[in-house]
């Protein structure tokens, strides 16, 4: 004789809708970001004022942030020359998106700071989805808290374009691992003509577009973003080939500052320097330090097997910073973008107890506060 089966119990009740736990956890994010960074800019506010300076020309008037508050002003067409160094430096090395949205509410440091914040905020809800799409939410806000206590990352408070270009190519970079082709397109035309290296956000777009074609992909949005994705960056360095009647006139201004591409051999002759105890500058050392950082945790993204976009887009990076000569202690900076580097360390720090966690994040944060203020208030050296 058989016995019937009781029914099964009962669902357990369902749990919050997925979309009301992501605004929570993205709301998180930013509320650490803006802990962090926000505690940075008090630290150089108080730095500022001690020392006698407008806290504000600090923050949004400094080295490069001058050059693109004159574009905001005034329009291209400004040049610098320095006889006794045999330089010139044109204003044509500076990319158009940012002045442009200076421009539009009204010019100054404040409007600087007002473009620069906004789009720092926006950048780390963009790390936050890239992170939580691949890692989930708590690694996502442990990579927004890392990317933030950086040391370089007090330039994500300054009136300088690393902010917008994080924005762009993180929420980029989320397009394009949802798929959403022509969003992802459109981001990195703007994330062009923000700065040279928008280029990478271009680079992972058609890369990723190109693998798709390949696998016999016909979507017409498949291969629009692919052909867009460039078009910000070649647009303007374009433009400014006509406007000094020199097809290649763009690269002319970036030697004419110093900057060049010389396959890293710049970079090697610093480290090569620090290494066998040659007199260098805390900058200097820094900068070697961050860079070798990058490298390692660059062969721990690889390793990691990270989708194609974050792998193009963060070797291209790589090697622009890398391969770059110029200002040295700037390299750094140039980084900030990369955020997906830290994927490997977000990832194991989710593993970790929360009060290790914190500690670590805190005194990443400390550390920054003090080299920022350095940076900014002591630093002979451009950002």
């Amino acid at each position: 004789m058989t016995t019937r089966q009781s029914p099964p119990a009962p669902a357990r009740a369902p749990r919050a809708p997925r979309r009301q736990e992501t605004v929570w956890s993205a709301g998180l994010a930013l509320a650490v970001f803006a802990a962090v960074r926000g505690a940075g800019a008090l630290v150089i506010t108080v730095g500022a004022w001690w020392a006698g300076r407008n806290p504000v020309r600090v923050l949004g008037g400094s080295w490069d942030s001058w050059w693109y508050l004159s574009i905001a002003a005034h329009g291209y067409g400004r040049t610098q020359m320095w006889p006794a160094s045999d330089s010139i430096q044109s204003d044509s090395a500076f990319f158009p998106l940012f002045p442009l949205l200076v421009h539009l509410l009204g010019g100054g440091p404040v409007a600087g700071l007002v473009v620069a914040w906004t789009a720092a905020a926006a950048a780390a809800v963009g790390v936050y989805r890239v992170g939580e799409r691949l890692l989930g939410p708590r690694a996502a806000v442990l990579l927004v808290a890392l990317w933030a206590s950086l040391p370089h990352a007090v330039v994500l408070g300054l009136a300088y374009t690393e902010p917008l270009l994080c924005a762009l190519a993180a929420w980029a970079l989320y397009a394009l691992l949802r798929e959403r082709w022509m969003w992802a397109a459109s981001l990195a035309v703007l994330a062009g003509l923000t700065r040279p290296t928008g280029i990478a956000v271009a680079a992972a777009v058609s890369v990723v577009a190109l693998r798709e074609v390949l696998r016999g992909s016909r979507a017409p949005a498949v291969w629009a973003a692919g052909l867009l994705a460039p078009a910000g960056w070649a647009g303007y360095v374009a433009a400014v080939g006509i406007r000094r009647h020199e097809w290649l006139g763009y690269f002319t201004v970036q030697r004419q500052w110093g900057s060049r591409f010389d396959f890293g051999a710049g970079t090697v002759g610093v480290v090569d320097k620090v290494l066998t105890g040659g007199d260098v500058t805390v900058p200097v050392a820094v900068t070697v330090a961050t860079l070798a950082a990058a490298v390692l945790l660059a062969v721990l993204l690889l390793l990691d097997r990270a989708p194609l976009a974050l792998l193009v887009y963060t070797a291209t990076l790589l090697v622009i910073t890398l391969g770059g000569a110029g200002f040295f202690e700037s390299k750094p900076r140039f980084l900030l973008p990369a955020f997906p580097l830290l994927l490997p360390l977000a990832a194991a720090m989710a593993k970790a107890r929360p009060r290790t966690a914190v500690v670590v994040t805190a005194c990443m944060a400390g550390l920054s506060y003090g080299y920022g203020a350095y940076l900014t208030l002591m630093a002979k050296v451009p950002l």
